[in-house]
C-alpha cells in the first residue's frame, strides 16, 4: 500500500514517475522558493544598475546614458559566468543529482548579493570599487546559470507527460515574483527615503534582505528528492560505468537540439530584458518618468506575468508546444511599434500597460521552454543540455540587449531602431519553432530510450 493515500484507503494519485500528485506540488512549491530567492538576487542587480549604479560606481563615465551603460557592462558580466556555470552544475547535477546542486547554487548566490550591498561606492575606494562589483557578479551569475537546469528539471522529471507543460511552467513563474519582491523592495526605499539616501545607502537594504530569503529558500530544499527517472538512469550509468554524461556528450551527440534550444532562447531573453530593463532607462531619461512611478509600473506588471505564465503552460499541453512558441515570437515583434508610443504619452495607465502586455506576450514563449527542452534531451544528460542551450544564448541575448538598446537609442535618439533591433530577433526564434517537432504528450521514458537505441552503451 502506497505510503500516501486517500483517506478511504484508495492510492493517491500519482503522476507517471511514480509521485503523488500533492508530492509533485511539494517539489513545484519548493523549486520556485529557490527560484524566487536566485532571482529575486539576479535581477535585483538589474533594476539598480538602471537606477543606481551608473553614478554610484562609475561617476566619471561622462553623460548619464555614459554611465548607465557602464553599468550594465558589469551587469553582463553575470551572463558571460553563467554558461560556465551553466557547464559545471549541469556536470553535477547529471552525475550527483539535481537537489544538492540547487542547494549550493543558492548559497552561492546569496554571499555574493549581500556582500555587494557591503561595496563602497568609487568615490571612497575609486577603482576598486567597480572592480569588486564585478568580481562579485561573476559569482553570482556562475551560481544562477546552474539554478535554471536544476529548478525545472527537478519538476519536469517529476511530471505526467500530458500536463508536463503546466507543471514545469511554475518554476517560471516564480521569476516574476523574484523580481516582484526585488522591485518591492527598492520602491519602498526609494519612496520613504529621499533621494540623496536612497543613492548613499537605502538601496544596500535590498541586497542585505538576500540573507533571509536564502536561509528559507534552502531550508526548503533540503526536503525535496530527485525524480525516480533519474534515480534510474544515475544507477544504469553507474552499474555500466558509463562516461557519457555531460556537456561533452550533448555537444556531440545533440547538436541540432542544442541549437534549437539556444534559437527558442534568443528572442525571449532578448524581450524580457528589454521591457524590464531598457524600459526603465527610456522612460526614465526620455520621457521624464520618476523612479518610484517606474517601479511601480513594474510591480503590477510582473503580478500579472506571475498569473499568465501557468495557464499558457497548461495551453501548450492542450495545443501543442510550437503554436504556442510561435504565437509567443509573433507577437514580440509588434511589442515594441506598440508599446513606445504609449511610453511617449507618459501616462501611468498606458505605460502600465504597454509593460503589462509585453511581459504577457514573454510568457507565451517563456512558460514552455521547461517542458520543450525537457523532452529535447534524454535524462543522462539533461541537466547539461539545458543548462547549455539556456545560459550560453543569454551572452548574446539577454546580457546584450540593454546595452545594444541603450546605445541605439544614444545615437538615434529614436525607439525605432530597438523595435527593429526585437524583431528580428522574434524572426529568428520564429525559424526556430518551425524546425522543432511536436513533443506534446512525449514519455521522458520514451525520450531515454531513444537514445539508448541510438547510442546503446
Amino acid at each position: 500500500m502506497s505510503v500516501q493515500q486517500h483517506e478511504t484507503g484508495a492510492p493517491a494519485p500519482t503522476a507517471e514517475s511514480g509521485t503523488p500528485i500533492s508530492g509533485l506540488k511539494k517539489i513545484v512549491a519548493a523549486s520556485m522558493v529557490g527560484t524566487v530567492v536566485e532571482w529575486y538576487e539576479f535581477f535585483l542587480y538589474a533594476t539598480a544598475a538602471s537606477l543606481v549604479f551608473g553614478t554610484f560606481f562609475f561617476p566619471a563615465a561622462g553623460t548619464q546614458l555614459d554611465g548607465i551603460i557602464a553599468a550594465f557592462l558589469t551587469y553582463a558580466v553575470g551572463f558571460v559566468a553563467r554558461p560556465l556555470g551553466g557547464i559545471v552544475f549541469g556536470q553535477i547535477g547529471d552525475r550527483l543529482g539535481r537537489k544538492h546542486t540547487l542547494q549550493a547554487t543558492i548559497i552561492l548566490v546569496g554571499v555574493a548579493t549581500f556582500l555587494m550591498g557591503c561595496l563602497p561606492g568609487f568615490n571612497t575606494i575609486g577603482y576598486w570599487a567597480p572592480a569588486l562589483l564585478v568580481a562579485l557578479r561573476f559569482i553570482q551569475g556562475f551560481a544562477v546559470g546552474g539554478e535554471w537546469g536544476g529548478a525545472v528539471l527537478l519538476v519536469a522529471e517529476h511530471s505526467p507527460s500530458r500536463s508536463r507543460g503546466f507543471w514545469a511552467s511554475w518554476p517560471q513563474s516564480a521569476v516574476p515574483v523574484g523580481n516582484l519582491l526585488a522591485t518591492l523592495v527598492l520602491f519602498t526605499m526609494s519612496w520613504v527615503l529621499p533621494s540623496e539616501q536612497f543613492l548613499s545607502w537605502g538601496w544596500r537594504v535590498a541586497f542585505w534582505l538576500s540573507a533571509v530569503i536564502v536561509v528559507i529558500g534552502y531550508y526548503i530544499r533540503t526536503h525535496v528528492t530527485d525524480a525516480p527517472i533519474f534515480l534510474e538512469a544515475k544507477a544504469e550509468q553507474e552499474q555500466a560505468k558509463a562516461a557519457s554524461f555531460g556537456v561533452g556528450a550533448v555537444i556531440r551527440r545533440y547538436p541540432k537540439q542544442l541549437l534549437q534550444a539556444m534559437g527558442l532562447r534568443f528572442a525571449e531573453n532578448i524581450l524580457y530584458y528589454i521591457i524590464v530593463s531598457f524600459s526603465i532607462v527610456y522612460l526614465s531619461t526620455v520621457v521624464g518618468y520618476q523612479t518610484s512611478e517606474l517601479l511601480f509600473a513594474l510591480m503590477i506588471a510582473h503580478v500579472v506575468h506571475f498569473l499568465v505564465i501557468p495557464q499558457v503552460g497548461r495551453l501548450s499541453d492542450r495545443v501543442g508546444r510550437k503554436p504556442v512558441y510561435l504565437t509567443g515570437a509573433v507577437l514580440g515583434a509588434i511589442w515594441a511599434p506598440f508599446a513606445f508610443p504609449l511610453f511617449d504619452t507618459a501616462s501611468p495607465v498606458l505605460i502600465v500597460l504597454a509593460i503589462t502586455v509585453g511581459l504577457c506576450f514573454h510568457a507565451f514563449m517563456y512558460a514552455s521552454q521547461p517542458a520543450v527542452m525537457s523532452e529535447m534531451f534524454p535524462t543522462r544528460m539533461r541537466y547539461s543540455g539545458v543548462s547549455l542551450g539556456y545560459q550560453v544564448t543569454s551572452i548574446v541575448a539577454g546580457s546584450l540587449a540593454p546595452i545594444i538598446a541603450v546605445a541605439l537609442l544614444q545615437s538615434s535618439g529614436s525607439w525605432i531602431p530597438v523595435a527593429v533591433y526585437v524583431a528580428v530577433a522574434c524572426a529568428v526564434t520564429a525559424v526556430t519553432v518551425l524546425t522543432l517537432r511536436e513533443t506534446k504528450g512525449v514519455t521522458l521514458q520514451s525520450v531515454d530510450a531513444a537514445d539508448a537505441e541510438r547510442y546503446p552503451a
